[in-house]
């Protein structure tokens, strides 16, 4: 199959890369960055993209699933207007034009508590969002909803930082319900869409079908292959 990766630069998004890359039942990887992509391989097909004109770029979007782990924070994005363009409004005009262009899945990835009722803007934009991709009727749009993202970034973000080394402690403490604001390592995450990606029968795919996946599921999914 052919699949489409934004947010290829990213924490969770470079590890799906490095995971799509490996995986024998995926023929081709095509990925839209922002910025220069610093890999080679010969599955791997990328591209600088303007995200404010995405539609320059879409045959990019004729592919069979399309992983997008597009996303930033409002400090990155330097306002809550700018926040909201990247992490709702270029996401859902990925969807749209994917969807238009034939692809049969969309892995999205969002956050625990995303609602487009939340107090919290953070997670209001996140749920805005998978209303929004929801109205597109995928064939197959599978969610999932990580608790902290657990791992090395490039950038330092110190309120993540710190809350990171607690969090293996504060885990033990989140059971039953609570289970899904568990922190979990991105590499996870990552193994969880990829092993999604390669467990994929596109011709059963009629949907449209939407699928939550929260810190249980993700952790299933991401051994499902080991």
């Amino acid at each position: 199959m052919k699949v489409l990766l934004l947010g290829a630069t990213g924490l969770t998004g470079n590890h799906c890369l490095q995971g799509l890359l490996a995986t024998p039942e995926v023929e081709r990887v095509y990925t839209l960055t922002r910025r220069p992509l610093a890999q080679t391989h010969p599955k791997l097909t990328a591209a600088e993209a303007d995200f404010e004109h995405l539609e320059a770029s879409a045959h990019f979007f004729e592919v069979d699933v399309i992983v997008c782990c597009l996303g930033s924070t409002i400090r990155q994005a330097g306002s809550r207007e700018r926040f909201y363009r990247i992490d709702h409004d270029y996401c859902l005009e990925a969807a749209r034009i994917g969807k238009a262009r034939g692809a049969k899945a969309f892995l999205l990835m969002s956050a625990v508590g995303a609602s487009p009722s939340s107090t919290v803007f953070y997670n209001r934009v996140k749920g805005e969002l998978e209303r929004d991709i929801i109205a597109l009727h995928y064939p197959l749009l599978s969610i999932y909803h990580p608790g902290l993202l657990l791992g090395h970034r490039q950038e330092h973000r110190l309120g993540e930082a710190a809350l990171s080394r607690v969090m293996p402690l504060l885990n033990r403490g989140l059971i039953g319900p609570l289970s899904r604001y568990r922190g979990v390592e991105a590499d996870m995450v990552a193994h969880a869409m990829v092993n999604e990606v390669r467990e994929l029968s596109l011709p059963e795919l009629t949907g449209p079908r939407v699928e939550e996946r929260h810190y249980e599921d993700i952790v299933a999914l991401a051994v499902a292959s080991t």
